[in-house]
């Protein structure tokens, strides 16, 4: 017999970059369901106060249910969720980020505990969202190109 470890603790990332400006919001939770889904939602629109906010993202069934809808109502029209097509995650830009993110952090690293865990991953994205520069590199946006 071999002793094994218990399941490991998980923590999930939930987050969204700005195409234009390279700024990202990131959430880290317990579960990646419809009631995270609808917080990322709802910090997006905290963080953008005015204007419209439009979200790319895929047909993840966590992107629909009535979290998402309540989110939207209360938007009064500033949200515009854009369905990408399935099985296309290169054209996401956070995925490229995720990428970028696992290879610098997480990728072959054992962490003491779940807070180290957590604390490297948002110590990444705030460094990142201070050379917002960086993260349009990593996503493959030139905002000169984009207006």
């Amino acid at each position: 017999m071999i002793p094994t470890p218990a399941q490991p603790k998980k923590r999930y990332g939930i987050g969204a970059v700005n195409y234009h400006t390279g700024q990202t919001v990131v959430l880290i939770r317990r579960r990646k369901r419809r009631p995270e889904v609808a917080q990322l939602l709802e910090a997006l629109l905290e963080k953008h106060p005015t204007g419209t906010v439009y979200v790319a993202w895929d047909n993840a069934d966590t992107h629909e249910d009535d979290e998402i809808e309540a989110v939207l109502r209360g938007a009064a029209g500033r949200l515009v969720l854009l369905y990408l097509p399935t099985y296309s995650p290169w054209l996401n830009p956070i995925e490229m980020l995720w990428r970028h993110f696992r290879r610098e952090v997480t990728h072959c690293e054992l962490f003491p505990s779940v807070k180290a865990l957590i604390a490297a991953a948002y110590d990444f994205f705030d460094r990142y969202n201070r050379c917002p520069w960086r993260v349009l590199s990593i996503i493959g946006s030139d905002p000169a190109e984009i207006t």
